[in-house]
Parts: structure tokens; C-alpha cells; sequence
């Protein structure tokens, strides 16, 4: 059965999806942008302070689903600049050990919501 995830630790939905869905022992997250959750506002700034927000985002989300980074399977970042691909990928890593890191795609794509620089979704396993 498919539990819905709400949390307000991290952004909102502003359209027809969930911020995270919980099916089979698996919890699937919607794209999180730097949006901070306390005020909803996109955070101004650099690609790696985005990165940084969207990684805590994601952080929120998958603890309200009986989750954690330490459990995610698979993730899928969206680049607005495959140039920053460097940035992102430092500030992405220090979430992670390296030796359990989930696998990972990476894209440039030529627009984000908002207009931001960097998107990340992730697939994680739910605390059994």
C-alpha cells in the first residue's frame, strides 16, 4: 500500500505531486530544489549553498519517511551547468561515505524550477 509523505521540515509542493511516496519498503522523493522550508523562499546563492540546502531537504524528507542518507539506493541530480558538476559533486559527497555511496545520474538539463542551478531526487530503502 502507498503511504504519502508530508513533512514541514522540508519545501512544500506547489503542484499536483507529494514531496515523497513510501511503497514496498522503498520511499521515492519528489526533486527537491533550494527552497528553505522555514519561510519558503529559494535560496539566493552559489551552486554549492543550493546543493547544500537540497541535500538537508532531502535529509528531512527521508528521516519523515522512516529513512536516512545512510539507506538511499539510487539518486538522480539535474544540473542547470554541467561545469558545476565539480561543486556539486564536493558538496554531494560529504553526505556520504564513499564506500556505501548510492548509485548515481547526473544531467544537464537547459531548466530547473525556479531557475535554479541544481535539482537532486533520490530512492531510498525505509528502516526495516
Amino acid at each position: 500500500m502507498k503511504k504519502i509523505i508530508r513533512t514541514d521540515k522540508a519545501p512544500l509542493p506547489v503542484g499536483p505531486y507529494n514531496q515523497a511516496v513510501v511503497i514496498n519498503g522503498l520511499v521515492f522523493t519528489a526533486g527537491q530544489i533550494a527552497i528553505d522550508p522555514a519561510t519558503n523562499q529559494l535560496l539566493p546563492g552559489d551552486v554549492e549553498a543550493q546543493t547544500r540546502l537540497v541535500m538537508e531537504n532531502l535529509r528531512a524528507l527521508l528521516n519523515a519517511a522512516g529513512a536516512s542518507l545512510e539507506r538511499v539506493i539510487k539518486t538522480t541530480i539535474f544540473l542547470k551547468d554541467m561545469n558545476d558538476f565539480p561543486r556539486v559533486n564536493a558538496v554531494y559527497g560529504s553526505f556520504f561515505e564513499a564506500a556505501s555511496a548510492p548509485a548515481r545520474s547526473t544531467v544537464e538539463v537547459s531548466r530547473l524550477p525556479k531557475d535554479v542551478l541544481v535539482e537532486i531526487e533520490c530512492i531510498a530503502e525505509v528502516n526495516g
